[in-house]
């Protein structure tokens, strides 16, 4: 991999988020079109639109050899992760971008023949971006260190409310042997969350989108990323997601049924 080429669609990339961010935040409050997918929980708006076709563009302009897969189907259709594959999540929690106006996030990555190359998550309204490259991460201009590697019932879990509820998985169970519960409803800041040790983990079912950028970031910082039974994830298609410590990984599994 061209260390140099990486350097540069770093940069690029970096500024391509904000102008993704800009577009959300000015959007928000005056142009925002709101509409309906699978249901009246799984929303769409004209700024996931906008912000996929833009960073689409971006990507073709400067890797036109590469795949990319986007949440709103403008990119490509395919079931390998062979060659550059490029993930994107233009609004990471549209629920939240549209009702609260918070907690939401911008999602780039890049995978090359499978591996992690670049990930990148925009916590929008703080302005806080968190990307790894080379096999490490950083907040902003920080270089961030390695969680600690606690034990479940020393940590705060973050879980999808709807596993929770339904008590998939025995995520009630896992729930009770936490420290206690933490429902964002984005991927993004949940996983923002565990890169930061401020969660010893997070379950949720997870689409591409949804996990890749986190993954290359928490791989990198020596966390666990598998699905729900201990799997390795395949990238191109929808999982139940567990990331977290190695020591609590190993203890959620244990408890899972």
């Amino acid at each position: 991999m061209n260390k140099d080429w990486l350097k540069i669609m770093d940069e690029k990339i970096q500024s391509w988020l904000q102008i993704a961010r800009k577009n959300a935040l000015e959007s928000v409050n005056k142009d925002l079109k709101v509409d309906t997918k699978t249901s009246r929980k799984d929303l769409v708006t004209n700024v996931d639109k906008d912000n996929e076709q833009f960073l689409v563009r971006k990507i073709r302009e400067n890797d036109p050899n590469s795949k990319i897969l986007g949440e709103e189907g403008f990119g490509d259709k395919f079931n390998s992760m062979e060659g550059h594959v490029w993930i994107i999540d233009p609004i990471d929690g549209t629920m939240n971008f549209v009702k609260e106006r918070n907690y939401f996030a911008i999602m780039v990555s890049l995978y090359v023949d499978g591996k992690g190359v670049l990930g990148y998550i925009l916590d929008v309204v703080n302005n806080d971006l968190y990307h790894g490259i080379f096999g490490k991460v950083y907040r902003n201009n920080e270089l961030l260190n390695k969680p600690d590697d606690i034990h479940l019932d020393y940590g705060l879990m973050g879980m999808s409310a709807p596993l929770l509820i339904e008590n998939a998985y025995n995520m009630q169970t896992i729930a009770k042997q936490s420290e206690g519960v933490r429902i964002y409803g984005s991927a993004g800041i949940q996983l923002i969350s565990v890169i930061k040790g401020e969660l010893v983990g997070y379950i949720s079912h997870l689409k591409p989108w949804d996990i890749a950028a986190g993954r290359v970031m928490c791989e990198s910082l020596g966390l666990t990323v598998t699905t729900i039974d201990g799997n390795k994830l395949d990238m191109v298609s929808s999982e139940t997601v567990l990331v977290a410590t190695k020591i609590a990984h190993k203890e959620i599994l244990d408890l899972v049924k």
